[in-house]
């Protein structure tokens, strides 16, 4: 018979003797066995901020600064305005 598991997402860092130390506590009463699936970024992948500042300066969107690129104004809009 398999068994069901419950996902829940948490945060935490891996410390330099190569612990898992989580930012909160555990929503689960204990003790019990439970199943990690570890994500971390890869390092050879550029951060965010790398790649806006990479595709800004990209001479492929070049194009983008002449004016007849600009056919919208703010007023072709309507705000948009969340209920949070």
């Amino acid at each position: 018979m398999e068994t069901r598991m419950q996902a829940i997402e948490l945060t935490g860092t891996v410390d330099e003797q190569h612990h898992l130390v989580l930012d909160g506590a555990i929503p689960i009463a204990g003790p019990t066995r439970v199943r990690v699936i570890v994500l971390y970024p890869l390092i050879d992948e550029p951060s965010e901020d790398e790649w806006l500042y990479t595709i800004a300066r990209n001479p492929t969107f070049n194009f983008l600064k002449d004016s007849a690129e600009d056919i919208y104004t703010v007023q072709d809009g309507k705000p948009f305005n969340a209920q949070v």
